[in-house]
């Protein structure tokens, strides 16, 4: 805060206009705290960069240069008005404005007002503050343009109606069903997921993803969901606010197919570009409700890999959701003993220090190779399913696998 204020000083003691804008004075009105300030001036960008010494021209053509001060980053933005858009996403040309004509070409009255931090004024050009205490999202101007200039906003919409529980006002909700099916392929999906990422640090995230279906935007980002009723969503999304709150937002997502395969859902999370790490742990997952599914036909080798993996505290809190309240503290017990039970079993697993290894083997002439690495994972299963730790013993009962035969 302190050195955003240095930054509206500097640029106010060479005589020009600058305010803190958008997101932070909404949140200020709110009263829920924020350091994440944007600032808005009429001091042209060249200006900005020679004002302050560490600086960067994020936008400049679009009047944007990031100022670091501390190692913090603010943005300074200088007033403009938006001429061109043709992509549906951003515009091609800009031009520089006043005060009055930026907060116009922003995209909701809540987020169009600015403030003052010398005179402690909020300056409302847009009646956000008007908006704001009505409990209401209306887009600034005609909503119909907003969207059109930037089909993201449609779903921003939702994620502040449900952040801030606030209703959708009624020509904005219209035009945001009317443009629904406009969303692709002005907007890339990795910017739709980061909004899905921004709904889910808050509270309601169930409630705005049945919205956006409500809104006709859940089903044109899936659109295996188009044929589904409002009632089938909302009993899919039912315990998607009950997730631990560390659980990734694909979690939820997965809520909506629950008939999904394996390689559905793996093609789903290359579908919205998540990393490599994503898709191996919504495998874990996948695998992991089979095991509780089945649990009596997995053996103990299953057990011990599933209590070793990495993605496991979490997988085993996001199961217990499934597991019906009553049920659900006996359900984590039994695992915490399992594991307890398997305990010297996974901590070979996790130092790679099986009962059984290569040099054991070569004692009986078998050479390094694909048989070598079957015997050796046949070894660590006999081990741990008969609960053996001497290689000798275990070697014995080796012998008598198909696999020593050969």
């Amino acid at each position: 805060m302190q050195e955003a204020k240095f930054i509206v000083k500097t640029l106010h003691a060479k005589g020009y206009i600058s305010y803190f804008a958008g997101g932070w004075v909404r949140d200020f009105l709110l009263q829920h705290k924020s350091d994440d300030i944007d600032i808005a001036t009429d001091a042209p960008p060249d200006v900005v960069e020679s004002l302050f010494s560490h600086t960067i021209p994020i936008g400049k053509a679009f009047g944007i240069i990031l100022v670091i001060i501390k190692n913090k980053q603010y943005e300074v933005a200088t007033f403009r008005q938006d001429v061109e858009y043709k992509d549906g996403r951003r515009p091609s040309k800009i031009e520089f404005s006043s005060p009055q004509i930026d907060a116009k070409r922003r995209d909701f009255t809540i987020n169009g007002m600015f403030y003052d931090p010398i005179k402690d004024e909020i300056i409302d050009f847009v009646k956000g503050k008007e908006d704001l205490d009505k409990k209401i999202i209306r887009c600034i101007g005609n909503a119909h343009q907003r969207f059109k200039e930037d089909r993201l906003r449609m779903i921003r919409a939702i994620r502040l109606s449900s952040r801030f529980n606030f209703e959708i006002e009624k020509e904005t909700k219209r035009a945001i069903i009317a443009h629904s099916n406009e969303l692709f392929p002005a907007v890339a999906i990795e910017r739709i997921f980061q909004e899905f990422s921004k709904m889910a640090k808050y509270a309601g995230f169930k409630n705005a993803m049945i919205k956006l279906f409500e809104f006709n935007l859940l089903q044109t980002i899936f659109t295996d969901l188009k044929e589904l009723s409002i009632d089938e969503i909302k009993s899919r999304l039912s315990l998607v606010d009950d997730f631990p709150h560390r659980a990734p937002v694909i979690v939820s997502i997965l809520e909506l197919f629950p008939d999904y395969s394996l390689e559905q859902k793996q093609d789903l999370c290359r579908y919205l570009k998540l990393s490599n790490r994503e898709i191996e742990f919504v495998t874990f997952l996948h695998h992991s409700i089979s095991y509780i599914k089945n649990e009596k036909k997995v053996d103990d080798f299953a057990w011990v890999y599933f209590y070793a993996n990495h993605f496991y505290d979490l997988t085993i809190d996001i199961l217990a959701v499934h597991i019906k309240a009553e049920k659900r503290k006996d359900f984590l017990l039994k695992h915490e003993k399992k594991q307890k039970d398997l305990q010297p079993y996974i901590d070979r697993i996790l130092n790679n220090d099986p009962v059984v290894k290569s040099d054991h083997l070569k004692l009986y002439n078998i050479k390094p190779g694909p048989l070598m690495g079957q015997l050796l994972k046949e070894a660590e299963k006999i081990s741990i399913n008969q609960k053996l730790l001497d290689p000798h013993k275990v070697i014995q009962e080796l012998k008598k696998s198909s696999l020593w035969k050969k």
